[in-house]
């Protein structure tokens, strides 16, 4: 029989990063590495990474509450609660709360390769190392993402 993996709203692997939480809810191991999901929360006021573009994967964001600013190259979405992006292999993005409450998102990754890039910036932390936008960028530099610099 097939592993089956079922996560209660306190269960997961939670992972601090300033302002931010990420919660892995399947790191890709239950689904022969098919898709790895988290549930990320946003502070008030906060931004996210700079934006990037994954080459060798896909990214979902579905706003399960409060209201995220997504930027795609030179266009800012405003994503309130209920709303889906998907970020294809090459789309320049981020993402952003500008809001006075925090704003939670269920975050995909098809395949699961991006589920590891918040655990090593977690051990980085961890560290001792600040969590810059260069510590970033080299960070996701190892799972085939680079910085839209012609966005930045």
């Amino acid at each position: 029989m097939n592993q089956v993996s079922v996560v209660g709203p306190d269960a997961g692997e939670t992972i601090r990063l300033g302002t931010t939480r990420m919660r892995i809810l399947e790191d890709g191991s239950t689904t022969g590495h098919r898709i790895g999901i988290g549930e990320i929360t946003l502070a008030p006021h906060t931004d996210g990474p700079p934006q990037h573009r994954h080459a060798q994967h896909d990214e979902g964001f579905y706003v399960v509450s409060g209201t995220v600013h997504f930027t795609v190259g030179e266009t800012v979405h405003v994503a309130p609660a209920g709303t889906l992006a998907m970020m294809p292999p090459g789309a320049p993005h981020t993402f952003a709360n500008h809001g006075d409450e925090p704003a939670v998102l269920l975050n995909t990754f098809t395949p699961d390769l991006y589920v590891q890039y918040f655990r090593d910036l977690r051990d980085m932390i961890a560290g001792g190392q600040e969590l810059t936008a260069q510590a970033t960028i080299r960070t996701m530099s190892r799972y085939a993402t680079v910085p839209a610099d012609d966005f930045a």
